[in-house]
């Protein structure tokens, strides 16, 4: 898939990994709707982004993925401003093993949500355009990380949900592919803060950052050039591909279908 003209929309998109999604898009020659809550890096960064690509090629939009009405108007506002929603990058998530609920609720039921919500303008049995959604998961999606079950429950769902909204889409006929992105630990915001967030766990604090200092830290732009990878390859779908500091790999599962 060329990316000139093309319309992504990119949910938790003011900071972190979707800031890079956000960036590599835009680079790449697509608009980009920002989807997120956090209105004071929004505005920062829309300010740049606009210098850089001109007023016409980003669009803000307050919205959190928790919210079935917010995610609707923000895609009705980015068809009707770019003409239509071709990519969709599902980032938004948190680490909290606290308030697990919730982070259950943004990680997984969101990603959920907002497919569901993007099919309808995207399926082509629907009069859209197909295109492609990737969902960002982790390595957590792959492997247990111990100090943070709940994390690693949601990431794994996402990992199953994107496989089998893969598969569906193909046997449906929706022209949507369908992909999960899995890197290891980034320099953002929740990489940073983890040990302080792990609730009943926090026990394992040490022996977590023990596992983050033997691992050389993703930056974001490694990360978005592999989702990058991911959008505009046309035959990747129902794929998760795990990003290292070391390289890439795509992952293979077994096949419970004989």
């Amino acid at each position: 898939m060329a990316l000139s003209g093309r319309v992504a929309v990119v949910t938790g998109a003011a900071n972190g990994i979707g800031k890079g999604i956000t960036e590599i898009l835009l680079q790449n020659g697509a608009k980009v709707a920002l989807l997120d809550t956090n209105e004071t890096a929004a505005e920062i960064l829309m300010e740049a982004l606009n210098k850089q690509y001109g007023q016409e090629r980003a669009l803000f939009l307050n919205c959190n993925v928790e919210s079935e009405e917010q995610i609707k108007a923000a895609f009705q506002k980015t068809a009707e401003t770019f003409g239509g929603i071709d990519i969709l990058c599902n980032n938004a998530g948190i680490l909290n093993e606290s308030t697990w609920e919730k982070t259950v609720s943004i990680n997984l039921t969101g990603v959920i949500r907002v497919t569901y919500l993007a099919l309808e303008h995207m399926n082509k049995l629907t009069g859209g355009r197909g295109g492609v959604i990737v969902n960002t998961a982790s390595m957590a999606g792959l492997g247990p990380l111990m100090s943070c079950p709940v994390y690693t429950a949601t990431k794994h769902g996402v990992v199953g949900f994107t496989r089998a909204m893969a598969a569906a889409s193909t046997v449906s006929g929706y022209g949507i592919r369908v992909n999960a992105l899995c890197p290891s630990f980034v320099q953002t915001e929740l990489s940073s803060t983890i040990t302080s967030k792990l609730g009943q766990f926090s026990h394992l604090a040490a022996a977590t950052q023990q596992c983050i200092e033997k691992t050389r830290i993703l930056s974001v732009s490694e990360v978005a050039e592999s989702l990058l990878e991911l959008v505009t390859d046309e035959t990747k779908n129902g794929e998760a591909l795990m990003v290292f500091p070391k390289g890439k790999k795509y992952m293979t599962f077994p096949s419970l279908i004989p």
